[in-house]
């Protein structure tokens, strides 16, 4: 949505940068009377921290299905509360966003399941120890039974970066860049179609692809802008 960022108290006159605390309450006063100054500006982007803390100190006390559950919520609200464009500026789909949708969706699948093997358990728990350091397990270690998993969470990731990159678009027009979208949301609707169930190499070339467009928009980077195209060009789901 199109905001004010810079706002200004009607009752205290304090002014202050919505893009920095993300409320139009005044926090100096504590009023809910406040003005907009500057030009309506794209922003997404909300001020969210993911910190899993308390949920892994639950590992010890109550079963995995429990934690894996408190672990989902936690994730599904900070994803929730996320976005990339900030004050008109647009962010990187960086790798927190990207382990927090994994986590979610892997807490979901752990807290359902009647009977874990030992791979699938480190899995869950090597996601839940550094999913808000942007930390998550390498492709080859994504047990078979939830590459799916992996899988729909980065689908997911890239339409939602996807999204905001075409609102980005709006102010900031390249018609190459539209079209590599529309290509991209082609092959990310076929991995959805597949309940994600690719291998761990092809969703990770689709959120390549995306952060590749990122920055060719962000920074005008016309090496990433081709490198996207040639990828775009040669990508194949790997079952």
């Amino acid at each position: 949505m199109k905001i004010r960022g810079e706002r200004e108290c009607q009752e205290c006159g304090a002014r202050w940068s919505y893009y920095e605390t993300g409320s139009v309450v005044c926090p100096d006063c504590g009023s809910i009377r406040s003005v907009g100054l500057d030009d309506p500006t794209e922003h997404t982007a909300g001020n969210a921290r993911l910190d899993l803390t308390e949920i892994r100190a639950l590992v010890d006390d109550q079963s995995l299905a429990d934690v894996a559950e408190a672990a989902a919520e936690r994730c599904r609200e900070y994803v929730r509360q996320c976005g990339f464009v900030s004050g008109g500026e647009l962010r990187p789909l960086d790798d927190t966003y990207l382990a927090a949708v994994e986590l979610r969706l892997a807490g979901e699948e752990v807290a359902r399941a009647m009977r874990l093997s030992d791979d699938e358990e480190y899995y869950f728990l090597e996601l839940l120890r550094g999913a808000d350091e942007g930390e998550r397990p390498p492709a080859d270690e994504v047990p078979e039974s939830m590459r799916a998993v992996r899988g729909l969470a980065y689908a997911r990731a890239v339409d939602a970066y996807r999204s905001d990159l075409r609102r980005y678009l709006d102010d900031h027009p390249d018609a190459t860049v539209r079209s590599l979208l529309t290509t991209l949301r082609d092959h990310q609707k076929r991995i959805e179609a597949l309940d994600g169930d690719v291998s761990p190499r092809t969703a990770g070339e689709l959120v390549y692809v995306v952060r590749a467009v990122g920055r060719a928009l962000a920074d005008g980077d016309e090496t990433a802008l081709a490198e996207a195209q040639n990828r775009l060009e040669g990508f194949e789901i790997d079952l």
